[in-house]
């Protein structure tokens, strides 16, 4: 199992870098042993501690499993895991990991629609000249990035309007989850975040109290995105 020389300033991130790209690459599959702290410590060229304190983070990120005076041993990410490892997977040797886009947007959808329905209860007059000040800026530009920070910031103030830490954590580990692949989407995103009309319909629905009109809004605008990353991967499957 080969290992590289760590260089970086904060040596346990570094292993830690190190061995969860191995796990989420399938490198490492669920059942194998690590080498030793003391084997780990010596190839990668940091102290033992560095080691044991990557250890604990990625035991506690669901990737290992340490067992004192035993091996460590990789543990199954898919069962173990939370949404904090989404960010490494979206994105594999620089290039987006389009089956994952899809989950995220898939997720995003079925939560978007019960948020819209949550703030169209409890909605103020503020909340919806929020929401039209964001439409208002997303419209204006005409970078595909920007476009889809603007609709981050619009979907932020309906959770913000929703009043539920659950959802605005939820909200948090996706939009962590997404920022980092917007440049590779910000062609494809654009049948999403180029239909500023998509956002308004949401934003009146929640404007007048209406929870279904709210929900549809949220399903109709969110299924833009889920159903344009569904046809590059029908595209990549057919070329490949």
């Amino acid at each position: 199992m080969a290992f590289d020389p760590i260089v970086r300033q904060s040596a346990s991130g570094a292993v830690f870098e190190q061995i969860s790209a191995r796990v989420l690459g399938g490198e490492l599959a669920a059942g194998d042993s690590l080498p030793s702290e003391r084997h780990l410590a010596q190839v990668l060229g940091v102290s033992r501690p560095a080691v044991r304190e990557a250890l604990q983070k990625l035991s506690h990120a669901g990737l290992v499993e340490v067992r004192q005076g035993d091996s460590t041993s990789v543990r199954d990410f898919r069962r173990h895991g939370g949404p904090e490892l989404l960010p490494s997977l979206l994105i594999r040797g620089g290039q987006p990991d389009w089956a994952v886009v899809r989950s995220v947007l898939e997720a995003r959808a079925m939560i978007g629609a019960q948020v819209a329905r949550l703030v169209a209860t409890r909605s103020g007059p503020e909340l919806t000249e929020q929401l039209r000040d964001t439409v208002r800026a997303l419209g204006a530009d005409d970078d595909p990035v920007g476009r889809q920070r603007h609709a981050l910031n619009f979907w932020e103030c309906v959770v913000d309007g929703a009043d539920s830490l659950a959802f605005r954590l939820i909200f948090n580990s996706l939009r962590q989850a997404y920022e980092p692949t917007m440049a590779a989407l910000g062609e494809v995103m654009k049948a999403e975040v180029g239909q500023t009309d998509a956002y308004l319909r949401l934003a009146d629905a929640i404007a007048a109290h209406d929870e279904d009109a709210a929900e549809r809004a949220a399903v109709e605008l969110l299924e833009l995105g889920t159903t344009a990353i569904s046809t590059v991967i029908d595209n990549l499957e057919g070329t490949s």
